[in-house]
């Protein structure tokens, strides 16, 4: 047998060995993905495939250069174009920039620049935003953009007051972003799709240039990046893509399941390969894991399986509150490491939002584990390194104002606001680059000839240090650190912060440095600035995970995809949490939830444990939690269910005293706490009253009811509440006593109520 084959099963073999046409690979957790993607990358090249013909895209860095290793120990000496999605969107726009009209060297903006300008924008043209935050706004023009609607397509809705504000803001914005030769992450995608769709030209060199595509996560592709495929598969329709239904989680941010539900019809010919064999976990995680997903409807059925062992049971424990969870999880950590049973790299927290992780910390800190957070571009979004990368930035792109807004200040040169806001207005007026208009500040009206040099000085520093910019870019830094004053300046602090921002931008160099040695093996004759800086704003979020340090990994369930652990504690598994309490109203989100748990649970290799609490300060408030209902949908029965260092052979709900419905989860998103709203006596009795008109005041005390089964309830259902009147039934979880209803009142708004414990009495059937 062929030697890139041994060590294959018959699907992986399968997957590899299929050459031409289209190919859907569904692809289970653990079951060897990457390895088939890279074998078939060898095989295809073993076929005689030119290397520059195939092109491999995924989601991460981290991936990507997994990726790359692995080809170039099965084919070593080939060059294979293995790339995230916007960084080979990137490539191909510097390719043909002038097709979008963007310059070369063009930014590209980072969340929190985009903001800036987004903010400038709104300042300078007066809109007026409704009350609407920078981050709503900036939300819907990438929703718009993740669909690729363009800002002169962008059409309001009569029934989004955010849709008019966006519809304003949108084409200012991205005119700002063009003056500046500048675009943000949704533009990498947006504009190379318009390129292809407008170009055929360009479509179908690009199409025969990259004859064999191979995409990795499928399932979380976007609009974009769907039409960027499709384009580059038609004369050529060689596209294999790798990915499962089951773990697309990314829905918030854009990416569309039915691009892989869909894929057989969009591609008539494909041929389709489950690997369905798991290599990762026992077959106890694995198999609440099958049960847990096989709960959802938009799916494609996959019969995982392992021949792994049974492995320890699940372990389902509650504690007292999150300080309890999180003291308990560093005990064990820190028993297993004294023990010399486990590394503190074995282990990983998981977390559904970022907001839990602080009493792990603490707890971490308080019984010296070792830990890293997975944060993504923190090391990048520290004020002193962007300060200093932004001189990068203006030097490599003259017509970046937001650079020219950080940099032209830091360190103080006693440039005021009035100065800059002066320097703005002539930029504004006459359509020019800010640091244009710094050229001529001589000349401009009102300026003080005191400010005037400040800035001219300024000038001739950025051309300074832009004629030192085709050199190594560790040299380029250590220029604009050095001439800059910005070392000196840290320097001569007495701030122990400054010392650590010194150590920083000390750091900054070693990585500049590392990139330089490193960069030679992925360019030829090496890298410069644009390619270091498009690195830096192309962070994803586990690019700063240490994968080879012994630490404790602690991290949200979306940074955990793709990687796995011996040992996963999973927190917080409560209604509210996990599921999100937004899934609540919608099925399709309630799907995405459950296919996060998934991906969590999955991530497992050997141990798991799931956890949750009586009580949780969340949020600025305490709250009784109830049990996901994610529980009822996993073999329980089977678990180590524990309390207070306690087993019980019982069911794991039993532990809880269920909490009146005041104080069942409810939306931390609402305008007033639970506690400051007025309550609502008058009890709703008309259909005028339930679409939300004034309610009467009863005539008469309320009488006692009689308390229904929570079997009686139903979705869509009309209820009674005495204290909250009329309402309807908008979803339902859990069953028996845990069995809980969100019911939207008329005037109360919407309520999360536990059935067994609620004098909610129906009034009449669905509808």
């Amino acid at each position: 047998m062929d030697p890139l084959l041994q060590k294959l099963n018959a699907a992986q073999r399968e997957a590899v060995l299929h050459v031409d046409g289209p190919l859907l690979i569904l692809a289970g957790p653990g079951s060897g993905k990457t390895r088939v993607v890279t074998h078939r990358i060898a095989h295809l090249l073993k076929q005689g495939v030119h290397a520059s013909q195939i092109l491999a895209l995924t989601f991460t860095n981290k991936a990507a250069q997994e990726m790359r290793r692995r080809v170039e120990q099965l084919a070593p000496g080939e060059r294979v174009w293995v790339s995230t999605f916007h960084r080979f969107g990137a490539r191909l726009l510097r390719e043909r920039a002038d097709l979008v009209g963007l310059g070369q060297n063009f930014t590209i903006y980072d969340t929190s620049d985009s903001r800036q300008t987004l903010k400038r924008v709104i300042e300078a043209e007066k809109i007026p935003t409704m009350h609407y935050t920078a981050d709503r706004i900036a939300a819907g023009i990438s929703s718009a953009k993740n669909k690729l609607i363009t800002a002169d397509e962008y059409q309001p809705r009569s029934s989004s007051p955010l849709s008019s504000v966006v519809a304003r803001a949108y084409p200012a914005y991205q005119e700002r972003l063009l003056a500046s030769s500048a675009v943000d992450f949704d533009d990498l995608l947006l504009h190379v799709a318009k390129l292809l769709k407008d170009n055929p030209e360009v479509r179908a060199e690009l199409d025969s240039r990259f004859r064999y595509v191979l995409v990795d996560e499928y399932q979380d592709t976007n609009r974009a990046q769907y039409v960027i495929l499709r384009a580059l598969s038609l004369d050529y329709p060689n596209l294999a893509a790798t990915g499962d239904p089951d773990q697309s989680i990314y829905g918030w941010r854009g990416a569309d399941l039915n691009n892989i539900l869909d894929f057989e019809k969009d591609y008539g010919q494909a041929k389709v390969i489950r690997l369905e064999q798991n290599y990762r976990s026992t077959k106890a995680i694995l198999r609440a894991a099958d049960m847990l997903i096989g709960h959802n409807q938009r799916r494609k059925k996959k019969a995982l399986f392992t021949e792994n062992d049974e492995g320890a049971p699940i372990r389902l424990v509650t504690y007292a509150d999150q300080d309890a969870e999180a003291s308990a999880i560093a005990q064990q950590i820190r028993a297993a490491i004294d023990s010399g049973e486990r590394k503190a790299s074995d282990f990983a927290v998981f977390y559904r939002i970022n907001a839990l992780s602080r009493s792990v910390e603490r707890a971490l800190r308080a019984h010296r584990v070792p830990f890293q957070m997975v944060r993504g571009q923190e090391f990048y979004q520290r004020k002193e390194i962007k300060d200093v990368l932004a001189y990068c930035q203006l030097i490599n792109n003259p017509k970046d104002d937001v650079a020219f807004v950080r940099t032209v200040n830091s360190p103080t040169r006693g440039i005021g606001k009035k100065t800059l806001d002066a320097l703005n207005d002539h930029a504004y007026r006459y359509g020019t680059p800010l640091l244009d208009a710094a050229r001529e500040a001589g000349l401009i009206e009102g300026l003080a000839k005191r400010s005037a040099t400040k800035l001219s000085q300024f000038v001739a520093l950025v051309e300074k240090l832009a004629s030192r910019a085709a050199g190594p870019v560790e040299e380029v830094i250590g220029s604009v650190i050095t001439e800059s004053g910005y070392r000196q300046r840290l320097v001569d602090s007495d701030d122990e912060e400054d010392a650590s921002r010194l150590a920083n931008i000390e750091e900054l160099l070693t990585d500049a440095r590392q990139f330089d040695e490193e960069s030679e093996g992925e360019f030829e004759g090496g890298a410069g600035l644009e390619e270091y800086l498009e690195r830096t704003w192309l962070v994803n979020e586990t690019d700063n995970w240490e994968d080879d340090s012994d630490k404790v990994t602690l991290m949200t369930l979306h940074a955990a995809k793709g990687l796995e652990f011996p040992v996963v504690y999973l927190v917080a598994v409560e209604d509210g949490i996990l599921p999100h309490e937004r899934s609540s109203m919608d099925t399709q989100q309630l799907e995405e939830e459950r296919r996060l748990a998934f991906v969590g649970i999955t991530r497992a290799e050997q141990q798991l444990q799931l956890s949750l609490v009586r009580r949780r300060d969340f949020r600025g408030q305490r709250r009784m939690a109830v049990p996901s209902s994610f529980l009822m949908e996993m073999p329980t029965a089977e678990m180590d269910t524990d309390h207070g260092g306690q087993t019980f052979e019982i069911d794991p709900w039993e532990q809880f005293e269920l909490p009146p419905e005041e104080e069942v989860w409810t939306d931390p998103n609402a305008a007033e706490p639970e506690e400051s709203k007025p309550s609502i006596s008058a009890a709703i009795t008309t259909a005028a009253e339930l679409s939300g008109e004034a309610a009467p005041k009863p005539s008469h005390p309320p009488q006692p009811h009689t308390r229904f089964s929570p079997d009686d309830f139903s979705l869509d259902m009309t209820v009674r509440h005495p204290e909250y009147g009329l309402g309807k039934i908008k979803s339902l979880s859990g069953a028996g006593k845990r069995r809980a209803a969100t019911v939207e009142f008329a005037l109360a708004g919407e309520r999360r109520i536990v059935l067994a414990h609620s004098p909610l009495e129906p009034v009449g059937n669905k509808g």
